[in-house]
């Protein structure tokens, strides 16, 4: 993953003034400043409510709402462990337990050397190739201890 801008009101004000005018512009918003700032940050949310015209709390409805918002920057690799029924009919929540204990981390964790972020999804659309994930964009099907251990030591 790249690396991140750190936080600038000036910065942030820039992009929420770039997208304010579009319609429907909290989620083009919320994806620029992510892209920049590598998530969300809480000091935003105020300004972007302010720009749209809507309250504080409305803002923190619409970040919470989508999983793909972050409060804070991922690490270097974002791996996306599928939580969905199918996936865990095929033994994901013996992977996720696995992977877990693995990189040290819990859900929405970051390991200390600020490797890897573990985040849960919600289905891939991989649901016949299950267990699924994805790294770094990267879809994986048929995951397993093994090969998730292939594929972290590749990544990092």
């Amino acid at each position: 993953m790249a690396g991140f801008e750190p936080w600038s009101k000036e910065r942030g004000g820039s992009i929420i003034a770039a997208h304010a005018g579009r319609e429907g512009a909290a989620l083009p918003i919320l994806h620029a400043l992510q892209a920049e700032f590598g998530c969300v940050p809480k000091d935003a949310i105020p300004m972007i409510a302010a720009a749209l015209n809507i309250t504080r709390a409305e803002m923190h409805g619409i970040v919470t709402f989508y999983h793909d918002f972050r409060d804070h920057p991922p690490g270097r690799h974002v791996l996306r462990l599928c939580r969905a029924e199918a996936c865990q009919s095929l033994g994901a929540d013996a992977l996720a337990a696995h992977t877990c204990a693995q990189l040290g981390v819990d859900w929405h964790g970051t390991t200390r050397d600020g490797a890897v972020t573990l985040e849960p999804v919600f289905c891939l659309g991989l649901c016949a190739i299950g267990p699924a994930g994805m790294l770094d964009g990267r879809p994986l099907g048929r995951l397993d201890a093994a090969r998730m251990a292939a594929e972290l030591a590749t990544a990092t």
